[in-house]
């Protein structure tokens, strides 16, 4: 059973598969699930360092695409609940996304309130496009800050 593990991570940390997966993993973080996609971009680069800057650009476009598809579950779901309940309550933490606007999506890198904020972002029916861009901008920042800390504290491995 071992063997085969291995086989599929060797397949993997292939650059042609590398990147789908980190696409992939990167997406599916992004969503409400607990998924960290760091240590795949991490492992990705170090397998293969040629590939540091697709690997960041990917990991971006998958966590913002997946934090795009939070904002319209946000948004529907803010449709469905105005159907059945006219009077909405807003509490002071989205009094400050709204006053902030799309620019709070920076924030979307942080761990446990950012993909909600995504959703939250949906819900308070911010513009879209600027939202996007926003999440995309704070992301990618993320991204690119966390892989070369991690190559630069592991030159040479573990």
């Amino acid at each position: 059973m071992e063997a085969w593990v291995q086989q599929l991570l060797d397949l993997l940390a292939l650059p042609q598969y590398g990147l789908s997966t980190v696409f992939i993993i990167s997406f599916i973080s992004a969503t409400l699930l607990p998924l960290g996609s760091e240590p795949a971009v991490f492992g990705l680069v170090k397998l293969n360092p040629h590939l540091f800057w697709q690997a960041i650009l990917v990991a971006t476009a998958g966590n913002t695409l997946g934090g795009a598809l939070d904002w319209w579950l946000g948004y529907g779901a803010h449709k469905v609940v105005d159907r059945y309940t006219p009077d909405s309550f807003h509490g002071r933490a989205l009094v400050w996304l709204e006053k902030l606007g799309p620019k709070a999506c920076l924030l979307a890198w942080l761990p446990l309130v950012g993909d909600p904020l995504c959703a939250v972002a949906g819900w308070l029916k911010l513009p879209f496009l600027p939202c996007v861009f926003y999440m995309a901008v704070g992301k990618f920042l993320r991204y690119f800050v966390m892989t070369a800390g991690l190559v630069w504290a592991f030159p040479g491995g573990f």
